[in-house]
Formats: structure tokens, sequence, C-alpha cells
């Protein structure tokens, strides 16, 4: 698997689609392809960073995210208070801790850079002056760690086809 520093980014009914490499600089900034960033800054440069796998984090515009973070958060509320969750403490509990510590809110900076918080980058991987790969993932942007990324793609690339055909037929 080969990353360019070339990007291509499509806006197909807001599918963000496209692959670049850049590099942490050393400041813990990085620069996002402006054909990407464009796609998910609201119009503050508000987007949330949230950690996904180990190995990637999305990029989120702050609208969406929270639009997600709200459905989902009201649909475990209205569970609790229904008394169907009393048997999963444990499993909300959990839930609770993930929640606080997996997104932050970020902003988008000139020439489409974000700084990436410490937690965030140990959840990459990623150091000073290392490689990320960007990937338009049709509703956000991911950054990947180099390895985890030609992991993932070897994994997933295979179902492709099926993927496709699932989703438009």
């Amino acid at each position: 698997l080969r990353f360019t520093a070339h990007a291509l980014a499509t806006r197909m009914t807001d599918l963000i689609l496209g692959e670049a490499a850049r590099t942490l600089d050393d400041r813990y900034r990085l620069s996002l392809p402006a054909e990407l960033a464009d796609l998910v800054a609201s119009a503050d440069n508000e987007c949330v960073l949230v950690k996904e796998q180990r190995g990637c984090l999305s990029l989120w515009d702050a609208p969406r995210w929270q639009a997600r973070l709200d459905e989902g958060v009201a649909l475990v509320t209205s569970k609790i208070r229904a008394g169907r969750l009393a048997q999963n403490l444990d499993q909300v509990q959990l839930l609770g801790r993930l929640l606080s510590t997996r997104h932050t809110p970020i902003k988008l900076a000139g020439r489409g850079r974000i700084v990436i918080p410490e937690g965030f980058r140990e959840f990459l991987g990623i150091q000073r002056g290392e490689t990320a790969v960007i990937i338009g993932a049709a509703v956000c942007i991911e950054i990947w760690h180099p390895e985890q990324w030609r992991e993932h793609v070897a994994e997933q690339m295979p179902g492709f086809r099926k993927l496709l055909d699932g989703l438009v037929g």
C-alpha cells in the first residue's frame, strides 16, 4: 500500500472521500488537505475529535457529532428511566466512562490545521515528525496510524464488492 500527499475529496450527497499522508509537526499540529477539511468544518471552524479504535481518530463537524451523541444519550436515558437497564448498570457506567474520554472539541485553524491533544496522540500512536494517514470516511475524516491503516485495508478490502452491493442494491 503506497500513500501519496495528494487528496481527492468529493461531496456526493455529503460523502467525504480522499486519502493523504501528513506529518505531525513539532507542536502536535496536523495539516489536513483543504478539500477534506472544508467538508467537516462548521461555520465557526468547530470540530470534534473522536477516539474510534486503537490507531484511529475521527474528525466530525461539531453539529453532526452533537446530533449523533444526543440521539444515543437520549436512547440510553430513556431505557434507564423505563427500568430496562437496571440489570446492566455496570455497562451503563462503562458507557459513561467511555463517553467522557472518547471525544473532545477542537478548532480547525488556518490552513486546515488541528492540534491533536496528548491523550488522543497516545491513542493514535503517532509522535512528532511521524506520518499519519488522513482518510475521507464518507461521514467524517479519519486519522490513522499508517500500520493500522494498512492492516485495516488488508482486512476490509476483500469485502468491498459485497459492501457496495449491499448499500446500493
